[in-house]
């Protein structure tokens, strides 16, 4: 979502529009409101459907809306005092059966006109020169309920035949532009007690006019200012502005509006037109080519006004009658400002009021400017439907001078210089980068070449240095194997002389082995006899080894056995020595301790003395402290007495304790007779009386008495004293909550249970009060006390509180976790005429805040009453109980409707036949209506009606 001033810096270019089929410009009649043109100008005809001499002034139609239910009540079908010629744009109006005035308009529709035709005569001109270039508005003026914001703000989302003039135009303009080249964006604001406010952005409030002092154009700094791209986001966005829109139930419209809402279209199409030469210097023409790329800036407003209205026929009151007062204060500026156009007077009243200030273009300025004003036919509003009529002549005699506004777009044309410079750049860089790199690839090229012919005759003179070397060396070698072959020569000849002496030697070896082997036969003999006894002797050895070893065997445990003994005599004699050490010292700090405790002993005595003096003093304290809250306790005894009657009549009128703060609250307090109000007067004087004598802190107090009469009237003395705002806060800070929820928490009492619910409900009216008892678990303590009570006035106090509660929108979850709706709910059971109407108000509270917090966007989902059961329980009984109970149900169940999350619910409890009953037969209007809007506005109540 942006927000601000215009688009892409350009240079305006404007043109004055003339009527097409005419030769002469349109002059303004109010030059004061015209805007100077700057140059360079040049003039663009006008385009205009009907061709006519007059198509640059305001062109005015009349539409009559038909008889509502209200003039056939009074029988308007033979009381009409309008009568139309459609024919020739031509309406009568009937002040009596022989005086009547006739007025001529531009066009002229009767109660039968579809909104198509509206459109297509009214605001179609308008749309189609606004997309020509050219500033527009079209608007709505009437007295209330004559149909202006269905004329003009009417989304028919399901319905495309209800559509309006802001979603015709808007369909209109999306269908006519390029989203290539055209952009459009909506502002949408209301003019509310003379202060600008967005709709679309509800924190934007007080949003400044301010004027161009060159030009004269108007523009709203700050204003939301959204870009649309198709018809969906334009219903998404009209939706918002018009839950944001202040409106009102008067007598004579159940949906007035209480602003001036205004709808703001900014358009930015794209157009080529050749310059003339004579607007260009040579030295631009040497720049920028013959053609430059132009904008048109448009502007287009669709208003649908306020109505104006009278207080005693409208009924308003309160902060209704300031709105009214604002309401009637700009249009009265809006109709001098039209009457000094009409008349030509030197000065135009524009700054009179924020409106006329924003129509300053529209009237007697450079936009076309088309008129809707709406009438109704009955004629008890005579004199209205005639100031509206004469709003409408006086606006025909105003003449607007259009102009085209053609702006050079800069940032189009600097973007394709930028990018032809861009291209330009990145060819040079492209054409040196490739220069540079062919210079590269040839050096590198010349170095590898050179470098590889250094390497060739290097590797060539050292081939031949290798094989002049290798030549050498088989030279050498083959003189060495010459010389070698001649040695080897003369060893053979060595060798076969060696031979010979070895076979001599040989044979002479072989005897001396004949003779060695007899000798070696005896001396293996001899060698296993000696191997014989050296195994016994090994045998006897080993015996005596292992005889040897079981010996020392023995002896080492022996030896273990006696060092044992040794080692355990020492321990004990140690042991002994030890004990002997530990009993002096035992000993020793016995009598140590015996000596401290005859000294504590004393210091006892002596602090026990004292003590006893503190207790005596005490105790004498304590006893004058009964006395005195023995002799509080006698005085509200003796109130008690001179009271007992107003309490008694307490019990019949204590819807007191209770009060409503929604709206939604019972009625029959203030039916009551003047006896009971005398009474309930006298009862709030003794209760103050008391409250100044015995004070608050003491009241409190009393709460904790241990006497179950002086409890109970503590308890009502504090409920009453918080009916009163101006004691609420005190009650709180002194700790009044805290004793009243220890009260419902601890206490098994009926009648301790009904007032102190009664008390917690006057408390729960502050809504600082409501968080405070809700995080000290009041909710939860009111549910245990509903559950555990069948007494009917206990139960209406507990539920009195906990609708009470419902009205705060911040507290629904932990108003659910902690069981209040459930219990609320489950009073039901009491069936009792004094607590229906409690639970009534609690679900209509709570339904009624929910719907507003969805309706804002800040929730959505289910509805937590439906979890709990209450839809089931109200289609049931919604027609069971008394008629302001049954107004509660029909309120909750029609704002429950108004959540589609909430649809599969209400259809599947039958919830369809309801709402169709309460649209037809609720005696109220804002219930009929809430029924009617639920119904229309969805798809499957709609499917499931059929």
């Amino acid at each position: 979502m942006a927000t601000g001033g215009g688009w892409a810096p350009a240079r305006s270019v404007e043109r004055h529009g003339a009527p097409r089929g005419g030769g002469t410009r349109s002059k303004s009649v109010a030059p004061g409101l015209r805007r100077p043109s700057p140059s360079p100008a040049r003039s663009r005809a006008a385009t205009d459907n009907g061709g006519s001499a007059d198509s640059c002034r305001v062109r005015v139609a009349v539409r009559l809306r038909p008889n509502n239910s209200e003039d056939l009540a009074h029988g308007s079908d033979f009381d009409s005092c309008v009568e139309l010629q459609p024919e020739s744009k031509r309406l009568k109006l009937k002040k009596n059966n022989w005086s009547c005035e006739s007025y001529k308009f531009d066009e002229v529709f009767s109660e039968n006109a579809s909104q198509k035709r509206v459109y297509e005569v009214v605001a179609k001109p308008v749309v189609e020169s606004v997309l020509e270039g050219y500033n527009g508005t079209v608007m709505a003026y009437g007295q209330t309920g004559t149909g202006k914001t269905y004329t003009v703000g009417r989304l028919g989302k399901d319905d495309p035949s209800e559509r309006g003039i802001m979603v015709r135009a808007l369909e209109h303009i999306l269908s006519s532009m390029s989203f290539e080249t055209d952009r459009v964006a909506i502002s949408y604001l209301q003019l509310y007690l003379e202060s600008v406010q967005d709709l679309l952005a509800p924190e934007k409030t007080n949003i400044p006019i301010v004027e161009d002092a060159k030009t004269g154009e108007v523009s709203l700094p700050g204003a939301a200012i959204v870009e649309i791209k198709d018809l969906e986001h334009v219903f998404h966005l009209l939706q918002i502005g018009e839950a944001n829109r202040h409106a009102a139930n008067t007598k004579m419209n159940t949906e007035s509006s209480r602003s001036h809402a205004i709808l703001i279209i900014h358009l930015q199409r794209s157009s080529r037109i050749k310059e003339e030469k004579s607007s260009l210097s040579n030295d631009m023409h040497d720049i920028f080519p013959d053609d430059l790329p132009l904008v048109l800036k448009s502007k287009l407003l669709i208003v649908d006004l306020a109505g104006s209205e009278r207080i005693d026929k409208s009924g308003s009151e309160g902060h209704m009658i300031e709105e009214a007062k604002f309401i009637n204060l700009s249009l009265t500026s809006l109709g001098k400002c039209i009457n000094a156009l009409a008349e030509n007077s030197p000065h135009i009243p524009t700054r009179d009021s924020k409106l006329t200030r924003i129509f300053r273009d529209s009237f007697g300025g450079t936009a076309r400017t088309s008129l809707v004003v709406t009438i109704g036919p009955s004629s008890r509003h005579y004199s209205e439907t005639s100031s509206t009529i004469m709003f409408g002549q006086r606006a025909m005699k105003v003449v607007n001078t259009i102009k085209l506004k053609e702006e050079v777009d800069y940032k189009i044309l600097y973007k394709k210089m930028e990018r032809e410079v861009d291209q330009l750049t990145s060819e040079m860089e492209r054409q040196q980068k490739l220069i540079k790199s062919e210079k590269m690839q040839l050096d590198k090229k010349l170095k590898e070449s050179e470098g590889s012919f250094h390497d060739l005759r290097m590797t060539s003179n050292i081939r031949i240095e290798n094989l002049e070397k290798e030549k050498c060396e088989l030279e050498s070698t083959v003189k060495t194997l010459m010389r070698d072959l001649e040695e080897e020569r003369g060893q053979k000849n060595m060798l076969s002389e060696q031979i010979a002496e070895l076979e001599k030697l040989l044979d002479e070896n072989k005897q001396q082995q004949l003779e060695n082997l007899s000798r070696t036969k005896v001396l293996t003999d001899t060698t296993k006899e000696h191997e014989k006894k050296m195994e016994e002797l090994l045998r006897q050895l080993q015996e005596e080894r292992h005889c040897s070893s079981s010996l020392k065997d023995r002896m080492s445990i022996l030896q273990q056995e006696l060092c044992d003994a040794q080692s355990s005599t020492q321990l004990q004699e140690s042991m002994a020595r030890e004990l002997e050490k530990k009993l002096t010292e035992v000993t020793e700090e016995f009598t140590c301790q015996v000596q401290s405790l005859k000294e504590k002993i004393s210091e006892l005595i002596s602090e026990k003395e004292v003590i006893y003096k503190e207790l005596k003093s005490t105790q004498e304290k304590v006893q004058q402290e009964m006395w005195q809250r023995q002799g509080l306790e006698d005085q509200i005894l003796r109130l008690k007495q001179s009271t007992s009657d107003n309490f008694a009549e307490e019990s019949k009128t204590s819807d007191c304790m209770v009060r409503t703060g929604s709206g939604l609250g019972n009625a029959t307090f203030v039916s009551k007779s003047g006896k009971i109000r005398e009474a309930l007067s006298g009862q709030r004087g003794t209760i103050s009386k008391i409250f100044e004598e015995v004070g608050l802190p003491n009241v409190l107090a009393l709460l904790k008495s241990e006497d179950l009469d002086v409890q109970i009237h503590a308890v009502k003395v504090v409920a009453n004293l918080a009916a009163e705002d101006i004691n609420q806060e005190k009650i709180v800070e002194e700790g009044g909550l805290d004793a009243l929820l220890s009260l419902l928490e601890t206490s098994e009492n009926t009648t301790i249970y009904r007032v102190t619910a009664g008390a917690v409900a006057n408390l729960a009216m502050n809504g600082s009060n409501q968080g405070v008892i809700m995080n000290k678990g009041g909710a939860r303590l009111l549910a245990n006390v509903a559950s555990k009570t069948e007494d009917p006035q206990t139960l209406r106090m507990v539920a009195g509180a906990i609708a009470n509660l419902c009205g705060n929108e911040k507290l629904h979850l932990m108003l659910k976790q902690d069981g209040g709706i459930k219990a609320l709910l489950g009073m039901v059971r009491s069936g009792h005429a004094d607590v229906i109407p409690q639970i009534a108000r609690g679900i209509a509270n709570f339904a009624k805040c929910e719907s507003r917090v969805i309706s804002q966007g800040h929730r959505k989902g289910r509805s937590l009453l439906i979890e709990d059961g209450v839809l089931t329980w109200m289609v049931a009984n919604s027609t069971r109980f008394s008629a302001s109970t049954r107004r509660h149900i029909e309120l909750a169940f029609c704002h429950l409707a108004q959540n589609e999350d909430n649809t599969c619910d209400i259809i599947a409890s039958g919830g369809i036949k309801e709402l169709l009953r309460i649209s037809r037969e609720s005696p109220r209007d804002d219930a009929r209506n809430l029924a009617k809007k639920a119904l229309d506005s969805n798809p499957a109540f709609l499917r499931e009606v059929q």
